[in-house]
């Protein structure tokens, strides 16, 4: 009797935290930027946050969630190909032709790299789009990310800095694919338990990102005034090539309306907390400055794009294309 209040009033702060997630995260880069030393010191936890991000959006999944690759190999095929190929490629074009070198470079290859961005299933079902594609694209780029984003970086960076592709791998496994099974196991085996964690879950995971995002811009205050304003052209044009590309990739390969729409924000929105997690233990504090801008504008333009898209229903509207409850 007594502990449901303060239950039901956490779950209505993370309800708001849900709601409010991109403005929470531009707070959070102003707190950075106003307060760089203390923020700063917050860097040496950004994979231990990032750990338990992970281990919350495994909760939010079950083995169920991966059918879809097999009911839809084609669509989720597509969709994991063009998020391997087109973000990390335009990662190192935007980031060449504008001039970035050293640790900016690799964190721009970084950034691209990583897998599908958590928060993109939030806004692909708010922009009507196909919810079970969208989480199962999450799922998959993140189960194959200790090997593909090592090699990916490898690829594309390696001659900017040297690169450890076994830390690297090692890193991904320790800090995404344990958690997330982690997470997947508890509430295949705790399900009663993980029900009643479900509703908080989002107040973890905002808290992990804003303060990841805090301690990155903290620790880069002066790169960000000196050179924010071409880094952040960078990660705007960075962002808009993943969803136009991503949305031709989905057209191209025939599929209905609500799948582009997926296919398109699973790949312009990518899991910068990871990147910046990366970029801070294997590189430099300023090759996590990427990761860092990449979060605030993605869900900036996450939110917007979402905004267009709710008003212009997809041609395609049957049932079986919007589960919109498969992640709780």
């Amino acid at each position: 009797m007594m502990s449901t209040p303060p239950q039901g009033a956490v779950a209505r702060v993370a309800e708001l935290a849900g709601r409010w997630f991109g403005v929470l995260v531009i707070l959070g880069a102003a707190v950075g930027l106003a307060l760089p030393g203390p923020t700063a010191t917050l860097a040496p936890s950004v994979p231990l946050l990032l750990g338990v991000i992970m281990f919350g959006m495994g909760l939010t999944l079950r083995p169920a969630d991966f059918a879809l690759v097999l009911r839809r190999p084609w669509a989720v095929g597509i969709g994991i190909v063009a998020q391997f190929a087109v973000m990390p490629v335009a990662g190192w074009l935007v980031g060449t032709l504008l001039g970035l070198t050293g640790a900016l470079l690799v964190g721009m290859v970084l950034v691209g790299s990583a897998p599908g961005g958590t928060s993109s299933n939030v806004i692909v079902f708010l922009a009507k789009g196909d919810v079970a594609l969208s989480v199962t694209m999450t799922s998959v780029s993140t189960l194959l990310a200790p090997v593909m984003t090592p090699l990916l970086v490898l690829w594309l960076a390696g001659s900017s800095l040297p690169v450890d592709t076994a830390g690297l791998l090692f890193s991904i496994v320790q800090t995404v694919l344990v958690p997330v099974v982690a997470g997947i196991l508890l509430r295949v085996f705790a399900s009663r338990l993980v029900a009643h964690m479900l509703p908080v879950l989002p107040l973890v995971s905002v808290t992990g990102v804003v303060l990841v995002v805090a301690s990155v811009v903290g620790a880069n205050a002066d790169a960000v005034i000196s050179s924010g304003a071409l880094l952040m052209l960078a990660v705007v044009l960075h962002n808009g090539i993943g969803y136009l590309l991503g949305y031709l990739a989905a057209r191209a390969a025939r599929l209905d309306e609500a799948s582009r729409r997926a296919v398109s924000v699973e790949i312009g929105m990518q899991n910068s907390g990871l990147a910046a997690s990366l970029a801070t233990v294997h590189f430099t504090p300023l090759a996590a400055l990427p990761a860092a801008l990449f979060s605030v504008w993605h869900n900036i333009s996450g939110a917007a794009i979402a905004s267009f898209w709710a008003r212009r229903p997809t041609r395609d509207d049957r049932d079986d294309r919007t589960p919109a409850t498969g992640t709780g």
